[in-house]
């Protein structure tokens, strides 16, 4: 794996066809020195933006990537730091891209939940459209990954062109939940089946497992935050799996103390932090 700086130059929505993951940010949903810990995977001419939080389309913008020119994205689950920013999507493309429509890969059920509890309120009532008010279909193409059977969590798969992304139910909120099942729906994602991403997540050891088990694993990005509590995994908490575990995780979606805490995730057997503006690209 290359890890390398976005630098001066623009992001764009192709590469040489390497597997490439760019970390918009590497921030946690209160952060105000860092952007939030959106993704945007690349492999030849094929992308996926993987959450559009508040601060990304600024971010993506200062980039040099305007949020109309993103046509594939994946949603992991409702907090602002995750969807805030696609108001801003669905209202560019409907009013100045022409009505365009980005494919979002979506659950029916989480369909129904993102527009009727979070994108509804700023987005139907703009047009008296056939008479009707704009419904989620008016804004974006959904497409439903396909349910994988016989494994130990709910999973789905589907592919953007060469992309190959399984997506799987973790345990985020709220805070007294007991695993997945009882969980709200948040959900990390196995790319190309070698790249774990975790998005959100409590500490939860069995759902490492569950991913080693059934997928080879070389790198893992993992949600790490550096207190006790919550619904974030705490790096103590990260600190207690085993070193060749360890040695694959990178940690992201971090507070902005997280200098306080450099030396001591160098000093240990942790791949490191993630660097936001850094692209993280997987040779074929």
């Amino acid at each position: 794996m290359r890890v390398e700086k976005l630098g001066g130059n623009k992001l764009e929505l192709t590469n040489s066809g390497d597997l490439s993951i760019f970390f918009v940010g590497s921030g946690s949903a209160f952060t105000k020195k860092m952007n939030q810990t959106n993704i945007l995977i690349v492999k030849g001419d094929d992308h996926l933006m993987v959450d559009c939080g508040t601060k990304t389309p600024q971010a993506l913008w200062e980039y040099g990537l305007p949020v109309f020119k993103l046509n594939n994205f994946f949603i992991t689950h409702t907090h602002a730091d995750h969807i805030g920013g696609l108001e801003e999507v669905m209202l560019m493309n409907r009013y100045v891209m022409n009505q365009k429509k980005a494919n979002i890969y979506i659950t029916k059920k989480f369909r129904k939940n993102l527009w009727n509890y979070s994108l509804k309120g700023g987005a139907e009532g703009n047009e008296n459209h056939k008479g009707k008010q704009l419904t989620f279909h008016d804004m974006w193409n959904p497409i439903v990954p396909k349910r994988l059977k016989g494994l130990k969590r709910d999973a789905w798969q589907f592919s953007v062109g060469s992309l190959k992304i399984t997506t799987f139910r973790t345990m985020h909120t709220p805070d007294t939940s007991k695993s997945w099942k009882d969980s709200a729906w948040s959900n990390g994602l196995i790319i190309d089946d070698k790249i774990l991403f975790t998005s959100d997540t409590r500490f939860d050891p069995e759902m490492l497992d569950f991913c080693l088990q059934n997928w080879d694993i070389e790198t893992i990005f993992h949600d790490c935050q550096f207190f006790e509590g919550g619904v974030h995994a705490s790096l103590n908490e990260l600190d207690s799996l085993s070193d060749e575990i360890k040695e694959k995780t990178y940690l992201m979606h971090y507070g902005d103390n997280w200098k306080d805490f450099k030396e001591r995730v160098k000093d240990s057997p942790f791949a490191g932090l993630v660097k936001e503006g850094h692209f993280y690209n997987f040779s074929l």
